[in-house]
């Protein structure tokens, strides 16, 4: 295995970075950033920033200009070697006459996967992978998993008092976590594709399930003007057709609306003879014909039920409040038949942190495989 030198590490970290940079306004771009050495010295950097806009290499290159023949490249993406919105970065590379590429990883699009890397070898340019990948792939899980698997990314938030109770017995919920756990709420909404809720939850609460460029956290609107907020998708499932135009959904503000049910217009997803949506195709449509990387769900526990025994959900994103709502209240997940010790899920915790007075715990599930489909 190759073995990467401290000045390596450092260009990718800060390559890294600069990715990062795009978190809200690439989709359904990945996030890459760039880094151009030349004696030691870092003479260009840059990141794509939005789709149908530069890539990020070509920024670097634009920024180092002729102090880019000779000079080494990290980028956190391996380059791509079609013409789609923008011309090839390959050919770029080849033109400013680099000497070496490293990329953190090859990129999951079978448009290139690997034949970036290629062309840059035959063209005499040295090409070395695997630097900090696992960084790297963090940056973009949802555009990884949509490649390799024709799915998106599914996040599933949760709110909760620390007994595990998302609802007063009567439904009423709002609010049990405090404002700063909403405004990250507000953060998650802002970098996903999409957003997937239910009838129910949109009634019960009057959501408007778009993202305010106002309850952002500080650190995102420093880096993000108003103007460049993207508005996910808002798609709710609508078994029993209960929406109606009164609610905020259709008088606030947010990214294009798809209700799913069986109404002319609408998205029809198949039904089965038990009167139930299949998830799975639903969440393959959203991928293939509107590039969805990144789902963000805000539902109760008969969605979040569901995704759990489909498998489904990729992070668990659960905010815990300091409150006791008791036993009469309504709990996280609903009924998940499990009658042995064996059976019970098991988490992995990514990340514990507390926002404002809320503690936030991102977790993944371990695999527990079941039926494929379910009614709302």
């Amino acid at each position: 295995m190759k073995q990467f030198s401290y000045v390596d590490h450092q260009m990718m970290l800060r390559a890294i970075e600069l990715a990062k940079r795009g978190f809200y306004t690439t989709d359904p771009n990945p996030n890459v950033g760039c880094v151009i050495m030349k004696d030691r010295k870092i003479v260009g950097e840059g990141f794509h920033y939005q789709a149908g806009s530069y890539h990020a290499e070509i920024h670097a290159l634009n920024v180092a200009g002729h102090q880019a023949i000779g000079a080494t490249v990290y980028v956190t993406l391996e380059p791509c070697s079609y013409y789609g919105k923008t011309p090839a970065c390959v050919k770029a590379l080849i033109k400013a006459k680099v000497i070496k590429v490293v990329c953190a990883m090859q990129d999951p699009n079978p448009k290139v996967s690997g034949r970036g890397i290629l062309i840059l070898k035959k063209s005499g340019i040295e090409v070395e992978v695997g630097l900090l990948q696992s960084d790297a792939e963090a940056l973009n899980v949802g555009f990884i998993k949509r490649m390799k698997t024709g799915m998106p990314f599914i996040r599933l938030k949760m709110a909760a008092s620390i007994d595990g109770k998302t609802a007063l017995f009567n439904g009423r919920s709002q609010w049990i976590t405090s404002v700063h756990a909403r405004r990250d709420v507000q953060g998650f909404r802002a970098r996903s594709s999409a957003i997937l809720s239910t009838s129910k939850t949109v009634i019960n609460d009057n959501a408007s399930l778009n993202v305010r460029w106002s309850e952002l956290p500080e650190s995102i609107r420093a880096h993000l003007p108003q103007s460049k907020v993207r508005q996910p998708l808002r798609v709710i499932l609508d078994y029993s057709e209960k929406l109606h135009d009164n609610l905020n959904l259709f008088k606030t503000f947010g990214g294009p609306l798809f209700i799913v049910n069986s109404l002319p217009g609408n998205i029809n997803i198949p039904i089965n003879i038990n009167k139930q949506f299949d998830l799975v195709r639903m969440l393959m449509f959203l991928a293939k014909e509107h590039s969805i990387n990144e789902l963000w769900v805000e539902a109760g526990q008969t969605l979040a039920n569901s995704l759990i025994k489909l498998d489904l959900i990729d992070e668990l994103v659960l905010y815990l409040a300091p409150k006791i709502m008791g036993n009469d209240s309504l709990g996280l997940f609903g009924e998940l038949s499990i009658k042995k010790i064996s059976d019970i899920l098991e988490l992995r915790f990514s990340d514990i942190r507390q926002i404002g007075e809320d503690i936030r715990i991102i977790a993944t599930i371990k695999s527990k495989k079941n039926s494929n489909s379910v009614d709302f």
